[in-house]
């Protein structure tokens, strides 16, 4: 029982078609073979009451006359030699008398002339006792019941009196050849029948149950899966299985729909954590950092101008701590200040600051840079990008590996790639790769990334990852002529 439930469609529609087919096939051979079964017997009891009506007239002179000998030679002669149809033979042959005595037979020794039909015992006993009970003047068909012997009586018949019987006694048993050759050929029959429907009914059967096994395999694969399974091709109708597809196709949408949702949910409370983190960030760092550009301005203006010395070293500071402001402005990926178009000298600071990083760990920087001028793009978010991809790719960067830096520029856009030859990124962190706190990495914090992508959206650009083993690589497009 558990078999047949748990069995596939694959199997189970084809056999209960076929199971269908063969029920029909032999139900209907099994109909038509009792069908001619009773066409014979009907045939056999008309022959046998002709025959016995032709009998009992040819008979009644000899009866009459109590000529047993003529009359045992017309019963001879009714006996073909080599019948063509056995079954239509009789295997007795009785003339009885008015008292229900044995007046000649086919078989004298069998049947003495002047016994009893009861004394034969068995199915003459049963005989007696229906002719006896029946009408004399009619034929008969006694049947005994458990009996391999049935009987057809004709009256003798003269001047309106009953004379007595002609009796044809038929084995049973000759129907069973005529019977088994009938069941043979309508065996072969269905088996052929069969052989031509089963074929045409297992097609039928597998296409009929395909459709449904497509959308098992799709449903199986939710809900991991939910694309794939969105795309699966399955049957387009309007019967039930089309709309079956149909209502999966909309469950597969909404599916989808809702896993969209909840990724933009997850964004956003993120967002709003890196938000609330970087307004906090920018407004302790802003406030002391304005004081400081501002003490440092007030000394310029009315300090003592006679010392060189400080007043280079005050310049100093006030650009690196206006790279702070702008660095500060950067993080938060929303802000508009103006600023200095990009140039080679920006790559060239970069280098500098990720020398460290790559000297520690024996790596080698190769960089392919055209730039020859500047760029109209914002420096501080240029070098933010560039910085984050660096450094991101020297600690993804085997020890003693490379990092290449190409830094293409094109007629309207800036092209940027950065590749490393270490671990690849799997698919399953593709997703979520510029999400902020996406990392796993023990080293970072998950932020890099998530700039990255928030400035080159700002600035209308594109970025694209490509990963395998030993080889990634991030490249970015942005356009310029008017994002400064």
């Amino acid at each position: 029982m558990i078999f047949r439930r748990n069995l596939s469609l694959r199997w189970k529609i084809p056999l209960r078609v076929m199971g269908a087919v063969l029920g029909t096939a032999i139900t209907v051979t099994a109909a038509l073979v009792v069908w001619e079964y009773d066409e014979m017997k009907q045939n056999l009891e008309g022959h046998a009451k002709s025959l016995g009506q032709v009998l009992a007239y040819t008979l009644v002179a000899p009866v009459r006359h109590d000529d047993i000998w003529r009359a045992y030679e017309i019963l001879q002669s009714a006996r073909e030699t080599n019948p063509a149809a056995p079954e239509l033979q009789a295997e007795v042959v009785l003339i009885t008398d008015a008292e229900h005595k044995v007046f000649v037979s086919t078989k004298p020794r069998d049947f003495p002339i002047g016994t009893s039909l009861a004394t034969r015992g068995g199915a003459y006993v049963q005989l007696q006792a229906g002719i006896a009970a029946g009408d004399s003047m009619t034929q008969q068909v006694v049947e005994p019941a458990d009996s391999p012997v049935y009987f057809v009586m004709s009256p003798l018949i003269a001047d309106g009196v009953a004379l007595g019987h002609v009796i044809l006694g038929y084995s049973k048993a000759s129907f069973l050849p005529r019977f088994v050759g009938l069941v043979k050929r309508a065996a072969l029959v269905t088996v052929l029948v069969l052989l031509v429907i089963a074929p045409i009914s297992w097609v039928w059967a597998s296409r009929t149950g395909e459709p449904l096994l497509r959308l098992a395999e799709a449903m199986r694969r939710l809900p991991g899966e939910l694309e794939d399974s969105r795309l699966t091709d399955l049957p387009q109708g309007g019967d039930e299985i089309g709309q079956l597809a149909e209502a999966y196709q909309r469950m597969v949408g909404e599916l989808k729909n809702k896993q969209e949702l909840e990724r933009q949910m997850v964004v956003s409370e993120r967002l709003a954590a890196v938000g609330r983190l970087t307004a906090g960030i920018a407004h302790e760092i802003n406030n002391p950092l304005g004081g400081m550009l501002t003490a440092i301005n007030t000394y310029q203006r009315h300090g003592s101008g006679n010392d060189s010395l400080a007043l280079s070293t005050l310049s100093l500071l006030e650009r690196g701590l206006t790279q702070i402001r702008q660095t500060v402005g950067a993080l938060l990926v929303e802000s508009k200040a103006m600023d200095r178009p990009f140039a080679s000298e920006d790559v060239d600071d970069l280098l500098f600051l990720a020398e460290a990083e790559a000297h520690g760990r024996a790596i080698s920087v190769v960089v392919e840079s055209n730039l020859d001028g500047p760029v109209a793009l914002p420096a501080t978010l240029m070098r933010q990008i560039l910085l984050n991809l660096l450094l991101n790719a020297l600690s993804a960067a085997e020890e003693g590996g490379g990092v290449r830096l190409v830094v293409d520029l094109g007629e309207q856009q800036l092209h940027l790639a950065v590749t490393n030859d270490g671990d690849y990124i799997p698919q399953e962190r593709m997703d979520t790769l510029f999400e902020p706190f996406a990392s796993t990495s023990e080293r970072g914090h998950g932020l890099g990334l998530w700039i990255v992508y928030q400035i080159v959206q700002q600035l209308g650009g594109e970025i694209e990852v490509e990963s395998l083993p030993g080889y990634t690589i991030f490249k970015v497009e942005i356009p310029y002529g008017n994002a400064v």
